[in-house]
């Protein structure tokens, strides 16, 4: 579709003849939304095609039996490219290349000469050579996005900043968070139909009264992509409420369902930020644990009244 069809469907959407209740209205979002959804995108696939090339990388190496990737967290760090390009070069020598390591990675050096001890070819030197430039191609061309991006987000400040309240969204996920919802949370009538309309809502697939799936629903790839980053994110901190309701579901459901209710969860809280325009406060790492407390206490309470008893609960002092 052309965005000047796209505006026009907007304007007949928002301003159109009633319908009587037969037709609900698609969400499509005003043009400075969908103008920074298609740069959050772009740049998204620019993001996707790096880390593509340096897969491409990394196989060349393993190709020229190079195992660099063994020994350096980041082969394409400051350590790891200067080795590189020194393989372009023509280096052989794997004590010499060792010795370009810096920081932390120096303390590895006798494993680094092993993996370093390779058979590089010309062909290897070449592709090694045009790799690295498609990937600073691909850095320039991702950052000037990211300038343009910003440039847009100036609209959109006060929900950038609302979003990012939420643990484990940062500027850039924010960005394209508000780019594939918008900030006019009327636009759907509760967060539940926010869930369903981005895929994060479990399924409800019945026959004879009896229900056969609860995988996710089909919705936007792009803001669930978002979302599951996001949980992995915030899966790996400590001492929230987030944090808590991830382990919650994971030591029940698994760590990929975990993730994906989570995603709910963030989705849902997002829907009440942004409509309510307050920041998001967390409820406390112990949040569940107060709460199964309460719900033990009233249940041997509540049994215990029906044997007849009278029950008077005395909190233990502190020691």
């Amino acid at each position: 579709m052309s965005a000047l069809y796209l505006e026009r469907l907007s304007e007949v959407a928002s301003t159109g003849p009633p319908r009587h209740g037969l037709l609900k209205a698609s969400f499509i979002p005003p043009k400075p939304v969908r103008v920074l959804r298609e740069l959050t995108r772009y740049r998204k696939t620019l993001v996707q095609e790096r880390a593509s090339e340096v897969n491409r990388l990394q196989k060349v190496l393993e190709g020229a039996n190079i195992k660099l990737a063994a020994v350096a967290t980041d082969v394409l760090g400051k350590s790891g490219r200067q080795m590189i390009e020194a393989l372009v070069s023509g280096a052989q020598d794997a004590q010499a290349l060792a010795e370009l390591a810096r920081g932390r990675l120096r303390a590895k050096l006798p494993d680094l000469r092993l993996a370093l001890e390779g058979r590089v070819q010309p062909h290897h030197r070449f592709l090694l050579e045009r790799i690295l430039a498609h990937i600073d191609f691909l850095e320039q061309s991702i950052a000037q996005v990211q300038q343009e991006i910003e440039q847009h987000l100036a609209p959109f400040e006060e929900a950038v900043r609302l979003a990012q309240s939420v643990l484990g969204i940062q500027a850039t996920a924010a960005a394209a968070i508000v780019a594939e919802i918008g900030t006019d949370m009327s636009r759907f009538p509760s967060d539940k139909h926010l869930a369903s309309w981005a895929g994060v809502s479990p399924g409800n697939k019945q026959s004879g009264g009896k229900r056969l799936s609860g995988a996710t629903t089909s919705g936007n790839p792009y803001l669930r992509a978002i979302l599951a980053e996001v949980a992995w994110a915030i899966a790996h901190t400590k001492d929230n409420y987030l944090s808590a309701f991830y382990h919650r579901i994971a030591r029940r459901r698994g760590k990929q369902k975990a993730i994906m209710a989570l995603a709910h969860k963030v989705l849902i809280i997002l829907y009440h930020v942004l409509r309510d325009k307050k920041p998001y406060t967390d409820l406390g790492a112990d949040y569940f644990d107060k709460l199964d407390s309460r719900r033990i206490e009233r249940h041997h309470v509540r049994r215990l009244e029906q044997l007849g008893y009278t029950v008077t609960l005395t909190p233990k002092e502190a020691a």
